[in-house]
């Protein structure tokens, strides 16, 4: 059939997490809690970093970013699917489905690349401490910020114009608790083919290489790390990246495991769970691993609630 012989939907239907209206209010606030504790930590990291000029160093310049960064992520996808449950309608406007898969994809994009660079940083400050000062200067840092939020805006700005040239005919219902792109693909009725190519071809480019750039950097660092004469040393330092790339594994083993695994592979409850790990999970966690296991975010925090300024001992 030719793609105008197709009538495109007005709204799609977010079928949600679940069916039964006891698990939906758990689920309700469950989300709501991890929502504001997501927006909560992550607006603290900014406030401590910004009020504290001991802490405006390339490390945390990328944190405040990625705090921020994580701030708007949870904001695309959970508020919309607080309001459904509230007014107790699943829908979302054609135009609003897009909308929401462009700043999804945007703001996943950024995290990606921020994390990324994040490890950089630290691979620099400990495997070439002598030369870190010239290596990571604060140009470098804006210039990776800019470079990540224009690069991410083109590759979503992409993903969303292919999605208006797909028809959807009467097929509106999302078994997702957002607009996320593999969901919609899936339910267009014209052909994906040159969609599926860029989500495997560019859009992997935001997911594989700087996953393996982390993965490097931190083989970097876990080997300057054995070199430690301290055991003490050797169990501070592997807890902290541990944690960190524990993160960081969650959070690119689901995104890849949703849009990079074997089609045969997939059901709509397995890509749900996956997506609420790096779009709710994560995002929630990162405060806690990059500030509680960090005596100088520790510091800066009690310092931002005692209002006096804080000094490193």
């Amino acid at each position: 059939m030719e793609g105008e012989n197709f009538t495109q939907v007005s709204e799609f239907i977010l079928l949600g997490l679940s069916d039964d209206p006891k698990q939906q209010q758990v689920l309700f606030t469950l989300f709501l809690s991890m929502y504001l504790v997501t927006g909560l930590g992550n607006l603290l990291i900014i406030l401590a970093i910004a009020s504290d000029s001991r802490l405006h160093t390339p490390m945390y310049f990328f944190l405040a970013n990625l705090a921020f960064v994580d701030i708007c992520f949870t904001s695309t996808t959970i508020p919309k699917m607080l309001v459904n449950h509230v007014i107790g309608h699943k829908g979302i406007p054609y135009a609003g489905c897009l909308t929401q898969t462009f700043f999804f994809i945007l703001f996943a994009d950024i995290d990606s690349l921020l994390l990324a660079a994040m490890a950089y940083d630290r691979y620099a400050a400990i495997c070439h401490p002598l030369h870190y000062a010239t290596s990571v200067t604060p140009q470098l840092c804006i210039l990776l910020v800019a470079a990540s939020w224009t690069a991410a805006v083109m590759n979503a700005l992409t993903h969303t114009i292919l999605l208006t040239r797909l028809s959807f005919c009467t097929h509106n219902e999302v078994p997702h608790f957002f607009c996320d792109l593999s969901p919609l693909l899936k339910l267009a009725c014209s052909d994906t083919f040159l969609n599926n190519a860029m989500v495997y071809s560019i859009g992997s480019l935001f997911v594989f290489t700087p996953f393996m750039g982390i993965l490097i950097s931190y083989t970097g660092i876990f080997s300057a790390v054995l070199k430690i004469p301290s055991a003490k040393g050797k169990q501070k330092a592997f807890s902290t990246c541990g944690s960190h790339l524990s993160v960081v594994t969650m959070f690119y083993g689901t995104l890849i495991g949703v849009y990079f695994s074997p089609t045969s592979s997939h059901t709509a409850h397995k890509d749900t769970v996956a997506a609420v790990m790096y779009t709710v999970v994560t995002p929630m966690m990162n405060p806690f691993i990059y500030s509680l296991r960090n005596s100088d975010m520790k510091g800066a925090l009690g310092a931002l609630f005692r209002r006096k300024p804080y000094f490193t001992q």
